[in-house]
């Protein structure tokens, strides 16, 4: 019989941990489909950030450096000088990549470095209990803004993507989701996009990708998807915020 699909190579043969609904777990498996059908296993190198980020060393098979909270993009600037023909990515949460890791990961991609970061934004930070993140849209209850988050009081949205596009060093940014089908399959392309852009050495590449966290929404799995299309999505719109030509 045929085999028409399977584990990628990529990625260990370990049960995920993930919440039930989590797009960590398939943005995982995007990546490493990616990274096997790029032919880019043996000269991969992840640099991990903090928050439920950190554990995927249990399950991508490749090179993997944890970072200080914040500093994986500071990391892989020193992987990928130190190893310029390797190909060098974050994996990162919104608490970690938009919150305490802001310097860090504006002056890398002002600096045009050769890496490609994934940044999972689900609006909250999601391994300390669901406290309010920068990405936290208004209105939207937390642990921490148990009311809703005020503009007032805590600042608007932050649009990371569209920041760092107003920046020379910036090659590729797009924004996807992981909440349906159809934009599970735009992510992947976006996902091998950015590699490219990293290969092709056109400067900082960054793939934003708007998941669903149902157990700190307080929703159920179905729903948590049905919010980032109804929501989510009106705050991040999807699509391609900036592209050099590659």
């Amino acid at each position: 019989m045929k085999k028409i699909f399977e584990r990628p190579a990529s990625l260990h043969n370990a049960p995920f941990h993930y919440c039930p609904g989590c797009g960590h777990s398939i943005i995982h498996r995007l990546i490493a489909q990616v990274i096997d059908e790029m032919k880019l296993h043996e000269k991969t190198i992840c640099a991990l950030g903090v928050g439920c980020a950190v554990v995927a060393y249990n399950y991508f098979d490749v090179d993997l450096i944890e970072s200080p909270h914040g500093r994986a993009a500071a990391v892989a600037t020193g992987v990928k000088r130190a190893r310029p023909g390797s190909v060098v990515f974050t994996y990162q949460g919104d608490g970690d990549l938009a919150a305490i890791g802001t310097a860090e990961t504006f002056h890398a991609a002002n600096r045009g470095e050769l890496i490609t970061v994934f940044f999972v934004n689900n609006a909250v930070y999601g391994m300390t209990g669901g406290q309010m993140a920068p990405t936290s849209l208004i209105g939207q209850k937390t642990t921490t803004s148990p009311a809703g988050r005020n503009q007032d009081t805590a600042g608007y949205p932050l649009k990371f993507s569209e920041v760092l596009a107003q920046l020379q060093g910036t090659s590729y940014l797009e924004r996807v989701a992981v909440n349906s089908p159809a934009h599970v399959r735009k992510a992947k392309k976006a996902i091998a996009k950015g590699f490219q852009h990293q290969l092709k050495k056109t400067g900082f590449s960054m793939v934003e990708i708007l998941s669903p966290c149902p157990t700190n929404w307080r929703m159920g799995t179905i729903e948590s998807c049905k919010w980032i299309d109804d929501v989510m999505i009106k705050e991040y719109p999807l699509g391609v915020i900036k592209e050099k030509k590659c």
